[in-house]
């Protein structure tokens, strides 16, 4: 479900109704993932696909939480910054499980632990000194949900893409979302300045 209904939140109107109505199924399919891959990790996958399952939450979580803090001056709840110290600890418990596992897995699990304990610790130090752009909690909700789609195209990826070798078939999604979220994020950048230099 949220690998079908993403696509669908990205190409309606922002803001509109449809738009939010697909991001609030997605965002609650990703919720649903994420309790049930918990279990699953405990029972039976490690703690690989547990810290997985964790930035994967992250992302969708904090993608729905900027919603709530659109001014810049909005000061951050201290249940967020809890949040992104937790991302922080799982970056550095990938890091860990790369350096002490097999050569197969290891160079992905230390690249997912260096982008997942940058990510944690730049948004605390966001967190406490937030953009001054009036249009930074957009590019941050955008740059989330894309972010957690690409998780769930990398879950499809790594069960059914079996003709791929290890490593790309875990990387080439975040490889090529984070391209494409880098160049969805600057056509924002154009529309928003375009829109306020035609204001003045």
């Amino acid at each position: 479900m949220a690998l079908l209904i993403a696509p669908l939140a990205m190409v309606t109107v922002k803001g509109g109704r449809w738009h939010r109505r697909w991001g609030k199924i997605f965002f609650w399919a990703m919720a649903e993932i994420a309790l049930t891959a918990v279990a699953l990790c405990w029972l039976r996958s490690g703690m690989f696909l547990f810290l997985i399952a964790i930035l994967s939450f992250y992302l969708a979580l904090t993608g729905y939480r900027v919603l709530g803090r659109k001014k810049p001056g909005d000061k951050p709840p201290a249940f967020d910054v809890g949040l992104a110290a937790v991302l922080a600890l799982a970056g550095a418990g990938f890091i860990i499980l790369g350096l002490t596992g097999d050569q197969e897995s290891k160079w992905v699990r230390i690249i997912f632990g260096i982008l997942t304990l940058r990510l944690g610790l730049m948004d605390i130090y966001r967190l406490f000194h937030p953009s001054q752009n009036k249009h930074a909690w957009m590019y941050s909700h955008l740059a989330r949900f894309l972010g957690a789609y690409i998780a769930t195209v990398t879950a499809f990826s790594v069960v059914n893409f079996r003709f791929l070798p290890y490593f790309w078939r875990w990387l080439w999604p975040t490889a090529l979302g984070l391209v494409g979220i880098a160049v969805w994020r600057q056509y924002y950048v154009r529309k928003f300045k375009n829109q306020d230099h035609g204001n003045v």
